[in-house]
This record gives C-alpha cells, structure tokens and sequence, in this order.
C-alpha cells in the first residue's frame, strides 16, 4: 500500500512537471493548442490532487476498513420499499465504479415490490472512510409509479453505515446479553434457503441492536457473519460516542429535523439532489442514482474534517 502511494505521488510529480512544460512551450512558441494542452491538464492534476488530499486525511481508526451498508425502508409500504431498492443500487452502483466488492449479506423482499431491508457489504482500499457520511434518512419526491392517479410522493429510507472490523480491533461481548433466533431466508438461493432455517437474526439487548444474515446456505456460516456484523455495530456505536463527547457542541447543531435527514432526491416536479448538510447540489438526479456519489461524499467529509456545521433549509 506505501509502495503504491508513493508510488502516486512520483506520478503526480511527473505529470506536473510535464504538464507545466507544455504551458511554457506553448507561451514560447506563440502555440496556443498546446498551451491550451498544458492547461487542461493542470485542472486535471488539480482536481486529483483535491481528491487524494482528502483520501490522505482518511486516518480514522476505521477509515481504511471494508464497510457494512444497511438499507431500511421507512413508513409508506410499496413506495418506500421501492425507494430503498433504489437506495441500495445507488450504493452497489457507486461501489463498483470504484472498482470495489459487494457482497449482500442480507435482503428482505418488499411485500409486493423492492426491499424491506438489506445490508451489503462493500469491499476496497478506505470503503468505511468514504462512506461513513452517508449514514441517516434519504428522502424521496417524484410522481409514483404504483400510483394509478399520477401523484406525487414523499418516501423516505434509512441508510446505515459500520465499519468491518478486524482482528485489530477486539470487541467483548457477553453472549448472555444476546438473544439469537433462526429462521427461513426470503431471498433468492434455491430450495435449500428457502426450506431450512438457515438465516440467523442476533438481537444485542443491552443496546436494541439488531443484525441478521442468510447469504449462506449454513446456519452455521450465517451465525459467524451475524456475530462479526453485532461486533461492528458495539465498535461503530463507540466510534459515535467518542466523536460526540469530543465534538459535542457541533454534533448538537447536527439534528437538522425529519429524523435526522441528510439529503432529498426531488425528480418532480423538478429534478435536483440536494445535502442538507453541506448545501451540495446536484441537477441530473439519474446520474446520482446510478452511483455518482463523490461530490456528496467529499463534500461531506471537507466538512466533517474541517470541523463546520452547515444546516441547509430542505426542498419540496
């Protein structure tokens, strides 16, 4: 990984060096397009350097862990379920943009179309780092399409995000304050899956967490992943009481209302994301949806280690 940065950085470097030696032959030569070449090329390496200055300020205990995304429909039936299967194909869509893994660990089927809850987990150099921001409520507004009369809807959907943990980090448990029940997985898999109890549900009653896991056709897999997932969510739950008591003053100004709702995706009557955090705007709602996160996501962590607050008025 150092070799690999180091790597980077002689490039950037070289690119730098040769970028601004087009600028300087071009103002000799009296060459505009290959001044104009140079130029480009400056914004570019710009841009990248913005972009790695953040990756580099990733130095959170976590930051450079694999990451959990837990996705949950809100109240509304069919319309938030629809709207938290979409949720999740933004998050797998940005993920292998990235060139990173998914793997779903678990899913619950909407009663009559997209998902009660799913949880994946996503694979890659700094995963938890970039993703940690997106935690909280994501709201919806567009013209139904289960809506025979064409109206518009608000649906809303929770995002969760926690870190994997690693043999690094040690995280006790007392099993006496669990409570494990097994049951029939719901997804897809075969007979098999559908007809043993293989999923595994682990609530931690101290806390009211709450993990579950049938991405395996073995009980015995699925409890393994349940508990490692339970020990993530106990480190994460931690990692937030630590940053709170440190940062209590602007943690306190970070309840922005509507249960804690961190963006709007409007598609009608017209089509804008908007960060209630950090005011970020983007006007091609499809292209967020297909997994153009990173303006959001570095917008929110310039913020978030910048140590500002910015609470945005919501849209309708």
């Amino acid at each position: 990984m150092l070799e690999d940065r180091l790597g980077s950085l002689a490039k950037i470097e070289r690119d730098l060096d040769d970028a601004t030696t087009l600028v300087e032959l071009g103002e000799a030569e009296g060459d505009q397009a290959t001044e104009a070449e140079g130029v480009a090329a400056l914004k570019a390496l710009k841009a990248d350097g913005e972009r790695r200055q953040l990756e580099a300020l990733l130095s959170g205990e976590a930051d450079g862990n694999d990451s959990y995304v837990e996705v949950h429909s809100g109240a509304g039936g069919t319309e938030s379920a629809d709207w938290a299967r979409m949720l999740l194909r933004m998050y797998v869509r940005w993920a292998e943009r990235r060139k990173f893994d998914v793997e779903v660990v678990e899913e619950t089927a909407g009663d009559e179309a997209g998902i009660k809850s799913a949880t994946i987990v996503v694979k890659g150099l700094n995963a938890h780092g970039w993703l940690k921001t997106e935690s909280g409520v994501h709201r919806l507004v567009r013209i139904s399409p289960y809506d025979s009369n064409a109206r518009r809807h608000t649906s809303f959907a929770s995002v969760w995000v926690y870190p994997v943990v690693d043999d690094r980090i040690q995280i006790d448990i007392n099993e006496g304050d669990c409570r494990i029940d097994t049951y029939r997985a719901s997804g897809a898999g075969g007979q098999h899956v559908n007809k043993t109890e293989s999923a595994v549900r682990i609530t931690h009653i101290p806390s009211g967490i709450v993990v579950a896991c049938q991405s395996e056709r073995s009980q015995h897999k699925n409890r393994a992943t349940a508990w490692n997932m339970l020990r993530a969510r106990l480190y994460e739950r931690e990692l937030e009481a630590r940053e709170a008591k440190v940062n209590a003053d602007s943690a306190s100004k970070t309840d922005i209302g509507w249960g804690h709702q961190i963006r709007s995706y409007v598609l009608q009557p017209y089509q804008m994301v908007k960060d209630l955090r950090t005011g970020h705007v983007s006007g091609t709602p499809a292209e967020v949806l297909d997994g153009d996160l990173d303006p959001f996501m570095e917008a929110s962590l310039a913020q978030r280690l910048s140590g500002r607050t910015v609470v945005v008025d919501d849209v309708d």
